[in-house]
């Protein structure tokens, strides 16, 4: 059996890190851990799956940091999110501590909006943003046509899980656009959709180099 891929990146707007193994011969599966040193220090465990389509049908996430852990799963089935949550200690004192504000609870008060929503994004992590260069095969889509999405956006650490809409525009070779209604970035991409430069957020590594 062959081994999974490894991907390591280097987070460009704080300090931290992110490394998944994946296989991505049906689908996606991936697990991984992502660090960061702000707003506080945390570290983000991840399992990611999607059906043979890049369609999101998984994700749990597990957040924690000094006194305080925060989980959520995200199951989609029949075109509906199903969203659990969990939550252990203070991370609202360890926020404003830090001077932040306090977090959303983890978790979605209403998933129903989240209905058309085929891909998870998590906060911070650029491996979700394959998922719907995957999903649409946005490296032989028409250059300069953007595609809008609904998805389902993670925010780390608190974990609360809203909507958010996103657009994703070939470029023409290996590079895509991303945007949402505040923030755009010219992503470039390997021959497999995974994220090699996230300008402003992270840069992929060469592993043994």
């Amino acid at each position: 059996m062959p081994l999974p891929t490894a991907l390591f990146w280097e987070r460009r707007d704080v300090s931290g890190a992110e490394h998944t193994l994946l296989e991505s011969r049906t689908g996606l599966y991936a697990h991984g851990t992502a660090l960061a040193a702000a707003p506080v220090p945390y570290a983000c465990h991840y399992e990611l799956q999607t059906d043979p389509d890049w369609v999101t049908t998984r994700l749990d996430v597990r957040a924690e940091g000094a006194g305080w852990a925060r989980s959520v799963r995200l199951e989609l089935a029949a075109g509906r999110w199903r969203i659990t949550a969990s939550e252990q200690g203070d991370l609202d004192a360890a926020l404003v501590a830090a001077g932040h504000a306090r977090a959303g609870l983890p978790g979605s008060e209403d998933p129903d909006l989240l209905y058309g929503a085929f891909d998870a994004d998590l906060g911070g992590s650029p491996l979700t943003n394959t998922l719907p260069i995957r999903r649409l095969d946005l490296l032989k889509a028409e250059t300069g046509v953007a595609h809008r999405l609904n998805v389902a956006w993670v925010l780390v650490p608190s974990l609360e899980v809203v909507q958010a809409d996103q657009i994703y525009t070939p470029l023409g070779g290996d590079r895509v656009r991303f945007a949402s209604e505040t923030f755009s970035a010219d992503l470039t991409v390997d021959d497999e959709g995974f994220v090699v430069d996230y300008p402003g957020l992270a840069r992929r590594v060469t592993l043994g180099s």
